[in-house]
């Protein structure tokens, strides 16, 4: 992959909030301070989804379609195909191989996301599933497999990052949530994170950063003062 983002895309907010219309809101409230916004399931279900992808690409922003598709090869190449057409630059897809392979067949410009592990999981949440790999292994296992399907990237806590980098370099981009303040984290359902200057140390591409922003005072001045990081901690 050659050449990176936009350093004032690196930040993707995510409009974790419950209708399109408070989305809209957030995202006005937010202005020329984030150009990258990320839609999951919450979204997806209150309806409204589609128009709200088109309202942001109409606004110049960015969108990330995270909708962590999993099923059978063929409903997921029929779902790829019709969210290729959406205006979102990407799309998450389950880190199973098939998946995958069948969402690369019909990703058309759009770029498709493997989720390695979910930040909310830590070793414990897999020792629940039962014996096998640990949280890295399978990080590493997942993203090996997504180069090897042709997606464009993946989706990874800080943590692995640098395994990730060091594995794969440039040819997978890396997206990461979980991203905390240095101080007071609090306590919520995330369990592997990093703070801003941490992920991209560690070799984020992007990152996903939703409740310090969306539950700040000022959720505009939050979104500037992690600008004003990624710009310290990265060259122009």
């Amino acid at each position: 992959m050659s050449g990176g983002p936009a350093r004032n895309e690196r930040l993707i907010v995510a409009l974790d909030v419950p209708t399109a219309a408070d989305a809209r809101a957030l995202v006005e409230r937010l202005g020329d301070a984030v150009r990258f916004y990320k839609v999951g399931l919450e979204l997806f279900s209150a309806g409204g989804y589609f128009e709200l992808i088109e309202w942001l690409a109409a606004r110049g922003c960015k969108v990330f379609a995270d909708l962590k598709l999993y099923d059978i090869p063929e409903t997921v190449r029929r779902a790829v195909a019709n969210l290729r057409g959406s205006g979102a630059t990407f799309l998450t897809v389950h880190g199973h191989r098939s998946v995958m392979d069948a969402a690369v067949r019909e990703k058309g410009a759009l770029g498709i996301l493997a989720v390695t592990v979910l930040t909310s999981f830590d070793a414990r949440d897999l020792a629940e599933m039962g014996p096998g790999a640990s949280v890295e292994q399978l990080v590493l296992s997942r993203a090996r497999g997504a180069l090897e399907a042709g997606c464009d990237g993946v989706i990874s806590s800080g943590l692995e990052a640098p395994k990730l980098k060091a594995a794969f370099g440039d040819r997978l981009l890396l997206v990461t949530p979980g991203i905390r303040p240095v101080e007071n984290r609090p306590a919520d359902d995330q369990k592997r994170t990093v703070d801003v200057a941490q992920a991209f140390a560690n070799g984020a591409d992007y990152i996903v950063v939703g409740r310090p922003i969306r539950d700040a005072a000022d959720p505009r001045a939050a979104a500037q003062g992690i600008q004003r990081t990624i710009a310290s901690v990265l060259p122009a």
